[in-house]
């Protein structure tokens, strides 16, 4: 390493880069066009409460601290993981004390969707008196992580991952601030596998010039330190996917799904949800449409629980490719939900008497065994609309077609 990068890390070695080259002015803030459009509309006298929401690493902790800034707030920060209920209401009553000298104060709350309902609702007393402006980050969607009586309070505002000329830039600021000379299909390599990350493409800079003797125009040599970083799966990412996977194999694209399949794989997914939610599918999506989908989905859980990764991917290989390939059909998932809906929205439904366990019409039970093609003509139910509705499709059609001459035979 050379002196003057020598010089530049002995000066803050325990503060990493991405902390170091956090942007203080909204100029330098990268990306987030949308954003900047609504900051330039806000004033500080009617600061609204503001949550802020997205991918890790696009910059939702560093625009908080430059509002602060942009109109000379306070801003205490807390940590919804990390600090408890007893260090909110001192950082509340400091904010408090602010308002009384006569300034108004920002309680930044990180990772507020961790904030359970009892932690929101103490909230909503001084939201509503207006004791501070509350910032919140979150990488989940505010409509599913916040209670209702929160989100009336406040705007929500998306951020997006950053695109790959925003990480070249970023890449590019870090390089000149450290006297990294860092060739460009590198800066290119890394803006492209960084999942639109700033901090974790500058925590790759940071890496790289731990090696700066080294040729970092090799790929290979880069891939080998760092491509096991580039694995992002969040809370987010975890539920796109299995619904990608879901949709593609309901959809019958066997590629899509098999795609799908090993990006959970490779990103550490859990094999048994991956076999679980094939159960599911199994039932809803292709039903009795071919009845041994179900059959291979059960086994394939089983299996996959025996065996473990890695050979736990072919058996799951083979679930979704099988499930993918089989006819489709969701007329029983339609059907009980059609059946609970009517059963919900009526009196109790009365067992026909023929048919209870114990009752002096039992005898008049007609036992479908004793009659040709095992049915005879009976009264099963009271009268409701009917709920199943064959698809008339692949083994589907072959049971009505069954059901239908047993029924002619027998006229």
């Amino acid at each position: 390493m050379q002196d003057n990068q020598m010089e530049i890390f002995a000066q803050g070695a325990h503060i990493p880069l991405a902390h170091r080259l956090r942007p203080s002015k909204l100029e330098h803030f990268a990306g987030q066009n949308q954003i900047k459009n609504k900051v330039a509309a806000l004033k500080a006298e009617t600061l609204p409460h503001l949550i802020f929401y997205g991918p890790p690493g696009c910059g939702k902790t560093t625009l908080a601290f430059i509002l602060a800034e942009k109109f000379s707030l306070p801003l205490y920060s807390f940590n919804a993981v990390l600090a408890g209920v007893k260090d909110l209401r001192e950082i509340i009553q400091q904010a408090k004390s602010d308002l009384n000298s006569g300034q108004k104060a920002i309680i930044f709350i990180d990772e507020i969707h961790r904030f359970n309902k009892a932690q929101q609702d103490a909230l909503l007393p001084h939201l509503e008196t207006g004791d501070f402006v509350l910032f919140g980050a979150t990488t989940e969607n505010p409509n599913a992580s916040l209670n209702p009586a929160i989100q009336s309070r406040v705007q929500k505002w998306r951020l997006n991952k950053l695109e790959d000329e925003q990480l070249n830039e970023v890449i590019d600021s870090a390089c000149r601030e450290i006297n990294l000379e860092l060739p460009a299909n590198t800066r290119d390599f890394i803006a492209k596998n960084c999942s639109g990350d700033a901090r974790m493409a500058l925590n790759q800079v940071e890496r790289l010039a731990e090696h700066s003797d080294k040729d970092l125009s090799d790929l290979n040599f880069i891939k080998d330190h760092l491509i096991e970083t580039f694995r992002v799966f969040d809370t987010n990412r975890h539920y796109d996917v299995i619904s990608a996977f879901i949709k593609s194999v309901r959809g019958s694209d066997v590629d899509a799904a098999l795609l799908w399949l090993a990006a959970m794989l490779e990103e550490g997914e859990d094999v048994e949800f991956i076999a679980r939610r094939l159960i599911i599918l199994a039932s809803e999506d292709i039903g009795n449409a071919d009845p041994r989908g179900l059959q291979i989905a059960t086994s394939a859980h089983y299996a996959v629980k025996q065996i473990g990764m890695p050979e736990a991917r072919i058996i799951l290989a083979q679930a979704t490719t099988y499930l993918s390939l089989a006819p489709k059909s969701n007329a029983s998932y339609l059907a009980i939900d059609e059946a609970l809906e009517y059963v919900r929205q009526n009196p109790t439904v009365e067992v026909p008497t023929h048919l209870k366990n114990h009752h002096p019409d039992k005898k008049d039970y007609l036992y479908p065994h004793s009659y040709p093609n095992h049915w005879v003509e009976q009264k099963y139910k009271p009268s409701t609309p009917k709920f199943y509705q064959s698809s008339n499709h692949a083994y589907e059609k072959m049971q009505e077609d069954f059901q239908r001459k047993s029924r002619q035979k027998n006229s």
